[in-house]
């Protein structure tokens, strides 16, 4: 496949970019193929349906091995992502095989893009994403690019203020208290994943580990941080089940006692999360989205 055979960028991506990328997207194609040529690479197919921040090209290396490139919109670079795959090494981890920073571009060891936790039974994929999960948690290193759980919840909480719906005010003062009172005592903050979740593990054929996570968000912080994302997996069934409130809080029981963390701190910054996710799809017009996570956190 050549650069301008490449098909165009999944309309999930393009859609999520919107205008504000355009040049962007109508350069990945050149883009693309001045990195297959740099790195003697050639292009399988395009991943679909992809990330909203990336494209990704499922190719072959010289030697014939599999690999995955990754090309970051402007809106999410990959230099946070590059450290955090550089420190973790595989461990837990899709292995960072080259990089290209001012391209965006990371080139990847590849996994089974088709075959996530989400394709397990709950409760097996649950013990699957606390056992990859855990690997990740390592001390950032000195001098880390990193931002804190304070600094990126900042932007969220004043985001929130700014946008939130008069129907969602009781929540957001919620979420924004509890902000609050986790920041004044947080524990030792560690490397996190920072969206963590069933649908971020993947396959891996590596005798090092059956499951391993991909696009991280890092940050650092408190693992009940990382965990919160996970308590809402699958929210559509959740909230589908006539049992959802009871299932959620025994989710947060159990996701707590396996890592041992406390369990209201893990339920804090799950409402927390959900309110914030639930404002930012409202504001995007996602408004099904919207309502159904302000109903999870409701639940909390």
């Amino acid at each position: 496949m050549t650069a301008a055979a490449l098909p165009r960028p999944p309309a999930r991506l393009v859609r999520a970019q919107g205008a504000s990328s355009a040049d962007w997207l109508a350069g990945l194609p050149a883009l693309a193929g001045s990195l297959l040529r740099r790195w003697d690479l050639t292009a399988e197919r395009v991943a679909e349906p992809g990330g909203r921040d990336s494209l990704t090209v499922l190719v072959r290396t010289a030697s014939g091995g599999r690999a995955a490139l990754k090309i970051c919109a402007p809106s999410a670079p990959a230099t946070l992502e590059e450290a955090a795959l550089r420190r973790w090494n595989g461990l837990g981890a899709v292995r960072l095989l080259r990089e290209a920073p001012r391209e965006g571009a990371l080139l990847l060891e590849r996994l089974h893009g088709e075959t996530s936790l989400r394709s397990l039974p709950e409760a097996k994929a649950s013990l699957e994403a606390v056992s990859a999960v855990r690997r990740l948690w390592v001390e950032p290193g000195a001098g880390h690019p990193f931002p804190s759980v304070a600094e990126r919840t900042g932007a969220q909480a004043e985001r929130m203020r700014a946008g939130a719906p008069r129907e969602a005010g009781g929540l957001v003062a919620e979420a924004l208290r509890l902000r609050a009172g986790l920041l004044a005592a947080a524990p030792a903050g560690r490397l996190l994943h920072g969206d963590f979740r069933q649908g971020a593990v993947l396959a891996s054929d590596d005798e090092r580990a059956r499951w391993l996570a991909v696009g991280p968000e890092p940050v650092v912080g408190e693992p009940a941080y990382d965990l919160a994302r996970l308590v809402r997996d699958r929210l559509h069934d959740l909230v589908a089940s006539a049992g959802g409130p009871a299932v959620t809080r025994r989710r947060v029981a159990r996701l707590a006692d396996a890592v041992e963390v406390e369990p209201e701190r893990l339920r804090a910054w799950s409402l927390f999360r959900a309110v914030e996710s639930g404002v930012r799809n409202l504001a995007a017009g996602n408004r099904a989205d919207g309502e159904m996570l302000l109903e999870f956190a409701g639940w909390l």
